[in-house]
C-alpha cells in the first residue's frame, strides 16, 4: 500500500493554525479592552483636575475683576474725599475770616450804637428846648396862617409837612442880577462860576430850607434849568425819608458842586414834580425868573417877556391841584412882570412869596 504523502495545508495543520491564531487574537482582545479601560480611568481623572483648574480660573479671574472694581472705587472714595477735606479746609479759613470781621463789626456797632444813643438824647434835648421856645412865643407872631404843610408866614417862612420838595433855579442866570453880568460870568471859569454871590446866595436859602425840614418828614432837592432832576440821581421821583440826614448832606453836597447852566423851565420841573408819589404837600420854589422854554428848546436865540409870561401860563396848567408852592424870588433884571407872576402863583395854590434881602438868610 502506497503511502500517503504530507502537505502542510491539511486539515489538522489548519486547524491548529487557526487555534493559535484564534488564542492569539483572544489575548489581543482581552490586552486592549484592560488597557483602555485604565486609560479611560486616566483621562477621567485628568478631565476632572483640568475642568476644576478652569473654574478655580474663571473664579479667579471674576474675583480679580470684583476687586479691581473694589479698590477703583476705594480710590475715588479717597480722592473725593482729600477734595472734600481741601473744601472743608478752606470754609474754615473763610468762615474764621468772617468770624473775625464778624467780631470787628460788632464792635463797631456797638460803639454806632452809643453814638446814635448819644445823638437820640441830643436831640430830645433839643426838641424839648423848641417846645419851651415854641410855648414861650405861642401867640407872639403878628399872623398865622395854618394850611397843608402847617405854613406861617409874615415874620418868616416856615417849613413843614409831610413830603417837601424844595426846587432850585439851576439855570445860567442864576449867577447875577444882570444880564451883562451874567454873560460875563458864563464865560469865567467853573470855579468862578460856582462862586458867584447869587449862586452862594441860592445855596444858603436851600441849606436853610433843610435846616427846617420836620424830623419825621420825607424830602426832595430839585435842581432845573431845562430839565429837572434830583440832586441824588439814584432817587429820582422817590422821596426820600429824612431819617439821620446822611440822604439830605448828599444831596446838599452835590448841590455845592453844581454850576449854573443852560436856560429854565418850569414845565419840566412841574412834570418832574407831578410824577412824585404821593404828591408834595409844601413845594419851595427858589427862582429869578420867568421860563425861558417849554418841554422843548426854542427855535429863536432870543425870546421876548410876553412869549415868556405864555411859557409860565402853559406850565401852570401842568400843575397839580392842591399843592402849595411857597417861591422864593430872587428878581432878575428887566424881568419886569417874572414877581407878580410868581407872587400870583403862590396866592392862587395857598403859598407864600418872599423876595429876601441879599444878607438873608
Amino acid at each position: 500500500m502506497a503511502r500517503r504523502r504530507f502537505s502542510i495545508f491539511s486539515m489538522s495543520f489548519l486547524d491548529v493554525m487557526f487555534c493559535g491564531f484564534g488564542a492569539v487574537v483572544l489575548i489581543f482582545v482581552l490586552v486592549s479592552k484592560q488597557t483602555d479601560d485604565e486609560f479611560k480611568v486616566i483621562n477621567k481623572d485628568r478631565l476632572s483636575e483640568i475642568r476644576l483648574l478652569d473654574y478655580q480660573v474663571q473664579t479667579g479671574e471674576k474675583n480679580l475683576f470684583q476687586l479691581q472694581l473694589v479698590l477703583d472705587e476705594i480710590k475715588q472714595r479717597i480722592a473725593d474725599s482729600a477734595r472734600k477735606l481741601l473744601t472743608t479746609e478752606e470754609d474754615i479759613d473763610r468762615n474764621r475770616e468772617d468770624f473775625e470781621e464778624l467780631d470787628a463789626n460788632s464792635f463797631a456797632q456797638i460803639a454806632h450804637l452809643n453814638r446814635l444813643k448819644s445823638d437820640v438824647e441830643t436831640r430830645e434835648e433839643e426838641l424839648k428846648r423848641l417846645r419851651a421856645v415854641e410855648k414861650a412865643n405861642k401867640g407872639k407872631r403878628i399872623r398865622e396862617i395854618a394850611g397843608a404843610g402847617d405854613r406861617q408866614y409874615l415874620t418868616g417862612l416856615k417849613v413843614g409837612g409831610k413830603h417837601i420838595l424844595i426846587a432850585m433855579d439851576t439855570s445860567a442866570s442864576m449867577l447875577d442880577d444882570t444880564i451883562v453880568n451874567v454873560l460875563r460870568r458864563r464865560n469865567m471859569s467853573e470855579e468862578r462860576k460856582r462862586l458867584a454871590p447869587k449862586w452862594q446866595r441860592a445855596i444858603r436859602t436851600v441849606e436853610w430850607l433843610s435846616t427846617q425840614i420836620p424830623l419825621d418828614a420825607n424830602f426832595q432837592i430839585y435842581g432845573f434849568n431845562v430839565e429837572a432832576t434830583s440832586f441824588i440821581a439814584e432817587e429820582q421821583g422817590n422821596w426820600i425819608p429824612l431819617a439821620e440826614g446822611r440822604e439830605l448832606e448828599q444831596s446838599l453836597n452835590v448841590m455845592r458842586k453844581h454850576i449854573p447852566n443852560k436856560g429854565t423851565s418850569l414845565e419840566n420841573l412841574i412834570t418832574a414834580m407831578s410824577e412824585l408819589t404821593p404828591l408834595p404837600d409844601n413845594v419851595y420854589l427858589i427862582i429869578d425868573s420867568l421860563p425861558t422854554q417849554g418841554t422843548k428848546a426854542p427855535r429863536a436865540a432870543t425870546i421876548s417877556g410876553k412869549d415868556r409870561l405864555k411859557l409860565f401860563a402853559q406850565a401852570l396848567r401842568q400843575l397839580p391841584a392842591n399843592v402849595p408852592v411857597n417861591v422864593i424870588m430872587f428878581p432878575m433884571e428887566g424881568d419886569l412882570m417874572a414877581s407878580a407872576a410868581y407872587w400870583n402863583l403862590a396866592r392862587t395854590t395857598g403859598g407864600s412869596f418872599l423876595s429876601p434881602s441879599r444878607d438873608w438868610p
